[in-house]
């Protein structure tokens, strides 16, 4: 039965037929662009796309880059398990790249709001690639040596995070406000298919070429971020000194943080999700030891969320109706840990009735545990992109251009940050108890601190695109 908004703590999301998003300042010079948006069909809002070719071009080698990304990450993940065996060394990728994503996120989104944003991508995009370079170069000679790729995934991790604190804070210079929400689905489209089609690859070019042709393809892939950064317009923040910002930037930064509750909420809710949500990191284990099938599994398992991600970005249309979307996000991200409790329930139930798997092949993978741990994972992902498109789009929209980029900042450490915070989580648990244990446990902590969250911050519950109050 529906529940009552005005009395329930995490009430069903409205939706209504009128324009989502007022006006923000710094888009386009549209004369339309106040107009309510007439999408009204349940499929993917294109629209973005035929605004701004600029959008277009940067969405288009966004989503080539991210494929390569993801096979970096996959590789990574099983090189280090192949030199190490050991789930909690896999963690530690995450775990040591933390805290330079927290001070360089931070930075990077001061940047943002004081230099050219099209300049500062490129600069942190050609470290991402020089860093993946040097990581095939270790991998093509045979290098055992663990530690250089814990520095460079980490150098990887805090210039990816700066590129995307850059490509956020310029969606709103190139897209009307009535299109953010569009533009994030169309962002789900594109790393649904990155998440989709780069784990399966990677797991089988790990499996058959190895992993230095894995981490080169990447390297090719990654060429596409140039020529959709490169292809923008100039794009100076409002307000900008063209300075390297000091501290005081980043105190005004927090000053304007501490006056934003809708803001914060939607920060702690995704660090909420991340941090008890992400089993990543157990992936090989359950490849090698639970359902069997190694490379292959791990490959099926990381796209499976991404599969999910791809469907609710394919049906996105009506989402750009969504008027409460602090309610939105609350039942997207409980809807989040329940399915994460179910991928760990379905672990559990393999364990208990001894269908476990040990195995490197995939003949040898236990098929019936393997689709049912994929199908709840696939849940997962699409409850995480309508949670993701609807943060995104309460951030670029409420938040002023002057400070849009020390905002995005946080919140792309918050994005980032976040899962390093699962891994350590999920690393520590499987170590101390099973694999199934962190999911399983962790999907419940979810949904509870998701409802304490929301029915005491009645600000964010209450939270109306038609009028964005940071």
């Amino acid at each position: 039965m529906p529940a009552d908004p005005q009395t329930s703590p995490i009430p069903l999301p409205t939706e209504t037929g009128q324009d989502p998003l007022p006006h923000t300042p710094g888009s386009p010079n549209d004369p339309h662009e106040d107009a309510p948006h007439k999408h009204r069909g349940i499929f993917l809002d294109l629209e973005p796309l035929r605004f701004s070719p600029a959008f277009a071009r940067l969405w288009a080698g966004s989503a080539i880059t991210a494929i390569g990304g993801q096979l970096t990450i996959v590789a990574v993940g099983l090189h280090i398990f192949d030199l190490t065996h050991d789930t909690f060394a896999v963690a530690l990728v995450g775990v040591v790249a933390l805290v330079p994503m927290i001070i360089f996120g931070l930075y990077g989104g001061m940047l943002a709001d004081a230099v050219d944003r099209r300049k500062l991508a490129l600069a942190a995009a050609s470290v991402t690639w020089v860093s993946t370079a040097i990581i095939a170069i270790l991998a093509w000679t045979g290098s055992t040596t663990v530690w250089p790729l814990y520095v460079l995934t980490t150098l990887n991790a805090v210039s990816s995070t700066v590129v995307g604190t850059s490509r956020a804070a310029i969606l709103p210079r190139i897209l009307p406000a009535r299109l953010l929400p569009a533009a994030s689905a169309l962002g789900g489209i594109s790393m649904g298919a990155a998440v989709t089609v780069g784990p399966m690859l990677a797991g089988v070019l790990v499996a058959t070429v190895g992993v230095p042709w894995t981490y080169t393809l990447d390297l090719v892939l990654f060429l596409a971020a140039f020529w959709g950064i490169a292809s923008l317009p100039a794009i100076v923040p409002d307000g900008a000194s063209r300075r390297l910002p000091g501290l005081s930037s980043l105190v005004d930064g927090w000053n304007f943080l501490r006056t934003a509750p809708n803001v914060r909420a939607s920060f702690v809710i995704d660090i909420i999700a991340m941090t008890f949500g992400q089993p990543r990191v157990i992936f090989p284990a359950v490849g090698a030891f639970l359902l069997g099938g190694g490379p292959i599994t791990v490959g099926v398992l990381t796209a499976a969320s991404a599969v999910g991600t791809l469907i609710s970005s394919v049906f996105s249309g009506p989402l750009g109706r969504v008027r409460y979307q602090g309610r939105a996000i609350a039942w997207a991200v409980a809807a989040y840990g329940a399915c994460i409790g179910l991928f760990g329930l379905v672990l559990g139930v393999v364990t208990w009735t001894g269908n476990a798997r040990v195995g490197d092949l995939f003949a040898d993978a236990y098929i019936p545990g393997l689709v049912f741990a994929a199908l709840a994972l696939a849940g997962s992902g699409a409850a995480d992109n309508v949670s993701a498109i609807f943060r995104s789009t309460l951030l670029q929209s409420a938040v002023p251009d002057g400070v849009r980029g020390r905002l995005q900042g946080l919140f792309t450490v918050v994005v980032t940050g976040g899962p390093r915070l699962g891994d350590l989580y999920m690393g520590i648990m499987a170590s101390l108890l099973l694999a199934w244990a962190p999911p399983l446990v962790g999907g419940v902590v979810i949904i509870a601190l998701v409802y304490v969250l929301v029915a005491t911050q009645r600000s964010f519950r209450h939270y109306d695109a038609l009028h964005p109050v940071p």
